[in-house]
């Protein structure tokens, strides 16, 4: 008769092999939590979107963006207002004639100074309230873009925190499969189980390794994209209090937040902006069939200390002008008919273009809105779900113990309970962000909206 092979031992802690009895779970996952907690201090989620704020190069972009278009916009203000000028200029000039002879050398001097101030430019005022909506609408684009950053940042946040969650999980499973190899072995040692049970669990045992190095990479992965966003090294996120209680959707009618994003969503305030845009361009289209008026004045002063080419005296002419300009249009190659009809369209379209607008946000944020639910209803289902994956690994374990139950059946009560609770904290996750990008839809997202999730992390 020959002995059956050991299959080798999986490294597993030392108080395995002294205690016969399987470690209870919780106290496995307590052990590996303690074991992996991170020791730096960590950030909560405000600060590290401050850091975000201050260091990502998308926000930053949009913000000197903002800055140039208000430039631009008050660009748009020197059409109504006044304009002035100043020239001067010295010459030298040589005159010579035979009959008499004369050959005279003399030099000029003159200065003159001009103002202008538009009296009626049609073209020119609908182009200065051009520049105020341009103004609304650059404000318009930074409030998107502070609303990514806001998106953003939280979902690298989160995405750190489930990544860690995971790799916790996953490594208290490996414990926990570990005290069931160790318990599988010995009891084919003494003859009470075949050696099935141990080659199950050894299988089990391998597959969670394998899961460990993906949920350690993916983990590596998910801190360097926080850390390039936040622009600081090793940058660790502060978990969720467990048990959490999620706040609810308020207020609770999905007709509100739809009304509230018709009104202050930066995307139908760019719209809108664009449509008033449009319109005054019309406005200039048309004022190419209208007269212009301006009011002008000029004075010039001129120096000839050496005389002209008429005497040797030397001169100074002072010369002092004001009036008013008037230019009527009166045909330019249909150009201006034209030019009418463009703009004619293109307000159409950004009328079009505004309606879409706000029926695309209409849609988001009725989609938020029950997505915020549909994950709010996970959670609950999840937490039920983990009371009952615990109670049937209890069930497992006992019945495994006594006989009635084969290896196999513990190790997949295991896997299902930690599968629960990485979906369980992944959904929590979910809903917050889900709240977030709820007001992202209607537009109403600020920072200040962190700080109710600030306060659901540990201290």
């Amino acid at each position: 008769m020959t002995t059956p092979r050991k299959l080798p031992m999986p490294p597993a802690p030392a108080a395995c092999a002294a205690r016969p009895r399987l470690q209870p779970l919780s106290l496995a996952l307590a052990s590996v939590l303690m074991a992996f907690a991170p020791q730096t201090q960590a950030q909560s989620l405000v600060e590290l979107y401050e850091s975000a704020r201050a260091f990502d190069a998308s926000y930053q972009s949009a913000r000197l963006q903002y800055d140039a278009n208000l430039a631009k916009a008050d660009q748009a203000k020197a059409g109504i207002l006044p304009t002035a000028g100043l020239s001067a200029g010295v010459s030298s000039s040589n005159f010579s004639n035979n009959n008499p002879a004369v050959d005279r050398r003399f030099s000029t001097e003159n200065a003159t100074i001009t103002a202008s101030q538009p009296l009626y430019r049609p073209a020119n005022w609908a182009a200065y309230e051009q520049g105020l909506r341009q103004v609304d609408l650059a404000k318009a684009q930074l409030d998107a873009a502070e609303q990514d950053l806001i998106v953003r940042a939280s979902q690298a946040y989160f995405d750190v925190l489930a990544a860690q969650d995971t790799l916790t999980f996953v490594r208290a499973q490996k414990v926990a499969v570990a005290e069931q190899l160790a318990s599988a072995k010995r009891n084919f040692e003494v003859g009470t189980s075949t050696i099935t049970d141990t080659r199950e669990a050894q299988a089990r045992y391998d597959l969670v390794v394998a899961q460990e190095i993906a949920a350690e990479n993916d983990l590596r992965v998910r801190k360097l994209a926080l850390d390039t966003l936040v622009g600081r090294p090793e940058a660790q996120p502060k978990g969720l209090i467990v048990p959490v209680a999620l706040p609810p959707v308020v207020p609770a009618d999905v007709n509100t937040w739809v009304d509230q994003s018709a009104l202050v969503h930066p995307g139908v305030r760019q719209a809108q902006s664009n449509l008033d845009i449009a319109d005054l361009e019309v406005n200039k289209a048309e004022a190419g069939h209208k007269p212009t008026v301006d009011l002008n004045a000029s004075y010039n002063v001129t120096h000839s200390p050496s005389g002209t080419t008429v005497s040797n005296l030397g001169t100074r002419n002072n010369t002092g002008t004001i009036g008013v300009l008037l230019n009527v249009p009166l045909f330019a190659g249909f150009a201006t008919q034209n030019r009418v009809r463009e703009t004619l369209s293109l307000k159409d379209k950004a009328r079009s273009d505004l309606e879409g607008t706000r029926r695309a946000v209409a849609l988001n944020t009725r989609t938020a809105y029950f997505s915020v639910l549909s994950g709010q209803g996970q959670v609950k289902a999840l937490e039920a779900a983990e009371l009952s994956s615990q109670s049937a690994l209890d069930a497992n374990k006992l019945g495994y113990q006594v006989g009635v139950r084969i290896n196999i059946d513990v190790l997949n009560s295991q896997s299902q309970l930690f599968q629960t609770k990485r979906d369980l904290a992944r959904a929590r996750y979910d809903v917050l962000l889900g709240s977030l990008r709820l007001r992202q839809a209607n537009g109403t997202l600020t920072p200040d909206d962190l700080q109710g999730i600030n306060s659901l992390l540990v201290k």
